[in-house]
């Protein structure tokens, strides 16, 4: 039988970078060839980045897109690697509009193309409506052997393209994915290749895009698996990562092409035979992360990845000794690591002493900047000249170490971050201008029970290494405060957390209704009184720095109500 052997390339490209993500697929392609690779398949759009929103329906990027793919044809050839079929995502503009469309690289040429539907101006790409009849589908042979396409969703439809090339007689299938990170998503994500594997008839090679790219991370996790469900190859998550798999595969079809259901099937030659040659070990199955890893590698990615991409060098946060800014702390030596990283104490006149000393601590542990700012005095002039008492009086500190951050930010070029978790924000438990200020948030999908959860995963990985746990385990015992009047802990305006979190995982992440909640065995004076807190403070969430998606309901991107909103429910 004929053999072939193929490259997963799981890479991280960013955004409207063209020329880098053509740097990229070059230097990947290299090392494919150096692996002996015939075949190497990118991820979705990687010549664009992906999501590319809004740029889908510029005509100038569309075209550049376009010409920076016919450049980069050219740049292999030249680069001694026109040898090897090249599969790489781009943006494509035609009668139809901007569409999501790979293209297959030889020989210095675009020798195949497959383009989906229109892509809508969505953030990711709804993908649902899918190929119009009559779209085609290209196949390309090499060493005798088959080939399909399959873009991503087309994954997802029933009866669509992994249909038809089955029906094709395809030797092979290849998936090129952009597909976002979210808990538990390989719950569908390997039963799902699975069976699209079976449908063709064929192997499928499923390469997913790895690294962060505003509020989205990709987790790459990139699956080689047989028509009968064998798991042949598996990529680790969140990092860059080139998997080689050698295939002997049948081969030696009629070389026909026409209409199979509503697709125009067209085949495109590309190779002459190859030599027989000695097949590389199988490629290891890298294990899934457990779930506390996973979530710290996205959060650690995201932020990594919106840092450097920003082109930020630094990051300055609010350090309080208090469980969510010991996790961003923790989260950003990690991504950033420790000498890019400033930690600032604020103490008011409300802050207690293990306040102060907790943060010294951490800062002890993890090797970051550390800088106490007291902001006292600052409090007392607006207090004392607007004559301010009550919850205003304890949000002029908030927003005065806002300032006090901001101003930082401004003099050093540090990026402000905001360490504001998802059980604060659904309930509104936040300052505007305050404690909500910054440029990125990295625990604002993280509901509090979770923090908590990192934490002590985060610790015990340190123990495990022989290293110091980052997080002061007073920070993880005490009870969450605000410290913005005396004694003052967060039970007193809000249920406890992990009665908060379940129920708000059933109204944000859910969809729940009132009625449903109070059916799943809520008391209905706390139903009433947290979804009243969750629907008024949508102005506030809307106001709220982006931050790394980790949940089927990310507030910005997946949950937006309206502001102005007279449904209530109950």
């Amino acid at each position: 039988m004929p053999q072939l052997r193929i490259a997963l390339a799981q890479v991280n490209a960013t955004v409207g970078d063209l020329s880098g993500n053509a740097s990229l697929v070059v230097d990947w392609t290299r090392k494919a060839r150096e692996g002996g690779a015939h075949l190497v398949v990118f991820p979705e759009m990687v010549l664009t980045g992906y999501p590319v929103e809004d740029l889908a329906i510029r005509t100038s990027f569309a075209r550049a897109s376009a010409e920076a793919l016919e450049s980069l044809a050219r740049t292999l050839e030249e680069a001694g690697l026109g040898d090897i079929a090249t599969f790489v995502g781009y943006l494509e503009h035609d009668s139809v509009g901007p569409r999501n469309a790979a293209a297959v690289l030889h020989g210095g040429r675009v020798v195949a193309r497959q383009c989906k539907h229109h892509l809508p101006n969505y953030g990711v790409f709804d993908e649902r409506r899918y190929f119009k009849p009559g779209s085609s589908l290209d196949i390309v042979r090499i060493n005798g052997v088959e080939v399909g396409m399959a873009i991503c969703e087309d994954l997802w439809q029933d009866h669509g393209p992994t249909s038809a090339l089955g029906d094709a007689g395809v030797d092979l299938v290849v998936s090129p994915n952009a597909s976002p990170y979210e808990r538990n998503k390989d719950d569908q994500r390997l039963p799902l290749v699975i069976r699209r594997a079976a449908e063709a008839g064929a192997p499928l090679a499923y390469c997913n895009l790895v690294g962060g790219q505003d509020e989205l991370v990709f987790d790459g996790d990139s699956l080689v698996v047989s028509p009968d469900g064998h798991l042949i190859g598996r990529a680790p998550q969140f990092v860059e990562h080139l998997m080689l798999v050698d295939f002997d595969l049948p081969g030696g079809r009629e070389y026909e092409q026409g209409q199979i259901g509503d697709f125009y099937v067209r085949r495109v030659f590309i190779s002459d035979a190859i030599p027989a040659y000695e097949p590389l070990p199988a490629p290891r199955v890298f294990e899934p992360l457990s779930d506390e890893a996973e979530v710290w590698h996205a959060l650690v990615t995201g932020l990594r990845d919106y840092v450097h991409k920003n082109g930020f060098r630094s990051v300055v946060f609010g350090l309080s000794g208090g469980i969510d800014s010991a996790v961003v702390a923790a989260l950003a030596v990690d991504a950033l690591g420790a000498d890019s990283v400033h930690g600032i104490s604020m103490p008011s006149s409300y802050s207690s002493d293990h306040s102060k000393s907790d943060a010294y601590d951490l800062a002890q542990r993890t090797g970051l900047h550390f800088t106490t700012e007291p902001i006292g005095d600052m409090v007392s002039v607006y207090v004392d000249q607007l004559k301010l008492t009550g919850l205003a009086e304890e949000n002029i500190q908030a927003r005065c170490r806002g300032m006090l951050l901001m101003g930082l930010s401004n003099q050093h070029g540090h990026l402000v971050l905001a360490t504001g978790n998802k059980s604060e924000l659904a309930v509104g438990y936040s300052t505007i201008y305050g404690d909500a200020v910054g440029g990125y948030a990295p625990i604002k999908d993280v509901f509090k029970t979770l923090v908590f959860s990192l934490a002590r995963w985060r610790n015990t990985e340190a123990e495990k290494r022989g290293e110091v746990p980052p997080i002061p385990e007073n920070s993880i015992t005490k009870p969450p405060s605000a410290e913005l009047r005396p004694g003052q802990v967060d039970t007193d305006s809000l249920p406890d957390y992990d009665l908060l979190d379940s129920l708000l995982t059933l109204y944000v992440d859910g969809d729940r209704g009132h009625d449903d909640l109070i059916a799943a065995g809520f008391d209905p004076a706390l139903v009433d009184r947290v979804l009243r807190m969750v629907d008024k403070a949508e102005y506030k969430r809307r106001q709220y720095p982006p931050g790394t998606k980790i949940s089927i309901k990310a507030f910005g991107r997946d949950r937006r109500l309206p502001i102005t909103n007279g449904w209530r429910e109950g």
